[in-house]
């Protein structure tokens, strides 16, 4: 009896395209849900959804950014072909800003930056998982390779616009605080 030949969806290349569909499929969802729950709150509460915008969405976010990291492993095995140092840095940043400015100082998280920021961050994920994810499976469309290869010169500028601005605030809290644990307000008996 010769070796047996195994159905085509379970040959090690189809499992390795599948593999990358899903996860593509499941970072995508992730994003647009985060995109997509955000532009709902604004049409519906205005500026006030600004505020709110990191309690609100804040732990899919966290999600999204943390199996992101399966990305670098990705590259690093083989079943991406990407360069691993850029990627390694547009990781780094985004896991430095969202765990440790972000989510590590309340009073910024209510700025206006932090949903500017996320909303960029989201819109240039859901363009290119989407491209990622129609690529594992040979679609390709004209639009969304155009999109996938030049949304992020005008956005990636105003990433680093907002990051500026959100680590302006959080330098200008963090100075207040430590302003007003050394030398306390105190308030006036009437």
């Amino acid at each position: 009896m010769g070796p047996v030949e195994l159905p085509a969806w379970l040959q090690p290349r189809y499992r390795k395209n599948a593999y990358l569909f899903i996860y593509y499929l499941i970072q995508f969802c992730g994003h647009s849900w985060i995109f997509t729950n955000m532009t709902v709150r604004f049409f519906s509460f205005g500026k006030d959804s600004m505020v709110d915008t990191f309690y609100a969405i804040g732990l899919v976010m966290r999600l999204c950014q943390s199996v992101s990291l399966f990305e670098l492993l990705h590259i690093y095995v083989g079943i991406e072909s990407d360069h691993l140092l850029p990627r390694f840095l547009q990781l780094t940043e985004r896991i430095i800003i969202l765990f440790v400015v972000i989510t590590s100082q309340e009073e910024v998280q209510e700025k206006y930056v932090v949903c500017v920021l996320f909303i960029f961050w989201n819109l240039l994920d859901m363009v290119r998982y989407t491209y990622s994810m129609l690529s594992v499976i040979g679609i390709s469309y004209a639009v969304l390779t155009w999109l996938s290869q030049t949304l992020w010169m005008p956005i990636y500028p105003l990433c680093v616009l907002a990051e500026g601005m959100y680590f302006t605030y959080s330098h200008l809290y963090s100075e207040r605080r430590d302003i007003l644990r050394v030398f306390p307000i105190k308030k006036k008996k009437m």
